[in-house]
């Protein structure tokens, strides 16, 4: 039943990073603190609003408005990159630098909104300090699960320092990255954290992320999106023959947009799910399912026994909250995924494809990992009871939790606007 929350008349301008995986927990994330009587402006690029708009429910067509951010039309950088959809990594700087070039107008668009306080992306600091300049009170959220940020934060504040969670580490092939990680830290702004994450996952690193950091880190409850809002809901030819299948018998098979695999890789992923012998569907660019495919409406159907994922922290989310045991193969090891990798399978929700010392991947390694899950009838049933038992924990948590991020973000917004009235 719904729960009727009072309108509290405070805005809330949120500003996520220019990538789709960052979009979805922000926009859920604004239909949450909606339904608890905010007003919520959400900022970003014309190109990313055109896709965004066209995933909000009209129920929130008056509480969530969308307002345009403007890039510079730089040679290397058209408006058609204005989003890291389809963005070639080798311009991942010059985007960076695209966006802390408009400061000046980041600037004039919190002067014209007036928020209560700023919900930011931790991949743009840089707009903590225009928020502070104006006296706004800037919260960060983070699309990554503590697991991750509790690594990379102990590297960084702790250094030398022995990581205290044996569970979280990075093989020899991945630790380049902890090169490349480096946490900016910004003075300015509230110390609080919102975090894509329930206490039912990973309480012990929001913790200590808590205590490291000095923050108070505020899990949201899990967001992941609505089922309502995931597109057509029409029995399609791929849904059709799902239906044909026995339960649990069917792998779904997905590394995500934004995720591209080598050609050897390519080749590796089809000889082992093919070696496997098991029913897959697997969406690829070009091949087996050509472009969208609903990927929640999917992970539901009781056909499907496993998800082989890269582990990016949306996909994970969804494959908890609809009770799919996950079979972990990290893709981009500069990235949140090996991190995301081990947090599951510390859970006994997943088991990790191995790769070889050099960190290729093998047919076989797949092939059996794959036969493992779905054939071996004790281990599959042993990770979808705690996948589910998991999710209900979650799901149980939840609404305590946002109303928990909601009081926070009123308080703070309380205390601000009577320091400006004394």
């Amino acid at each position: 039943m719904a729960v009727e929350h009072e309108t509290t008349n405070l805005r809330v301008l949120m500003f996520p990073y220019l990538a789709y995986g960052h979009f979805t927990p922000f926009l859920e994330l604004a239909k949450k603190l909606s339904d608890r009587g905010f007003f919520i402006d959400f900022c970003s690029t014309p190109i990313n609003l055109n896709f965004i708009k066209k995933k909000i429910p009209h129920k929130y067509s008056c509480s969530i408005q969308l307002v345009e951010f403007h890039l510079q039309d730089l040679t290397e950088l058209p408006p058609h990159y204005h989003t890291t959809n389809g963005f070639p990594l080798h311009l991942q700087s010059t985007l960076y630098k695209a966006l802390m070039m408009e400061k000046p107008q980041f600037y004039q668009i919190l002067k014209d909104q007036k928020p209560d306080v700023l919900v930011l992306d931790i991949m743009q600091p840089w707009a903590v300090r225009v928020a502070s300049s104006l006296n706004i009170p800037a919260i960060r959220y983070c699309n990554a699960g503590a697991a991750t940020c509790c690594y990379f934060g102990h590297l960084q504040l702790k250094p030398g320092v022995e990581f205290p969670f044996t569970a979280l580490y990075l093989k020899d092939y991945e630790k380049e990255i902890e090169r490349h990680i480096e946490l900016e830290v910004v003075e300015e702004g509230e110390r609080i954290m919102l975090l894509n994450s329930s206490r039912a996952i990973d309480a012990k690193y929001i913790d200590y992320l808590s205590e490291i950091g000095q923050s108070n880190i505020l899990p949201t409850g899990v967001v992941i999106q609505d089922l309502e809002d995931a597109g057509d809901i029409e029995e399609t030819e791929l849904i059709k023959w799902i239906g044909k299948k026995e339960e649990h018998s069917t792998v779904y098979v997905s590394f995500a947009s934004e995720c591209v695999l080598t050609k050897e890789e390519m080749e590796e992923v089809a000889y082992g799910l093919e070696l496997s012998n098991v029913h897959f569907i697997w969406v690829v660019r070009g091949r087996i399912v050509e472009g969208w495919a609903p990927q929640a409406r999917i992970l539901k159907h009781a056909s499907i026994g496993a998800f082989v994922t890269h582990c990016g922290w949306n996909s994970t989310l969804e494959s908890i909250e609809f009770g799919v045991p996950i079979i972990a193969l990290p893709m981009n090891f500069c990235s949140d995924q090996p991190m995301n990798a081990r947090s599951v399978v510390e859970n006994g929700i997943a088991v990790e494809i191995a790769r070889d010392g050099n960190g290729k991947l093998h047919r076989g390694y797949i092939a059996e990992t794959i036969k493992e899950v779905i054939s071996d009838e004790k281990i599959g049933e042993d990770l979808r009871r705690k996948v589910n038992s998991l999710g209900e924990n979650i799901r149980l948590l939840r609404e305590e939790q946002m109303d928990e991020v909601a009081e926070v973000i009123k308080q703070l917004c309380e205390k601000k606007n009577q320091s400006k009235n004394a």
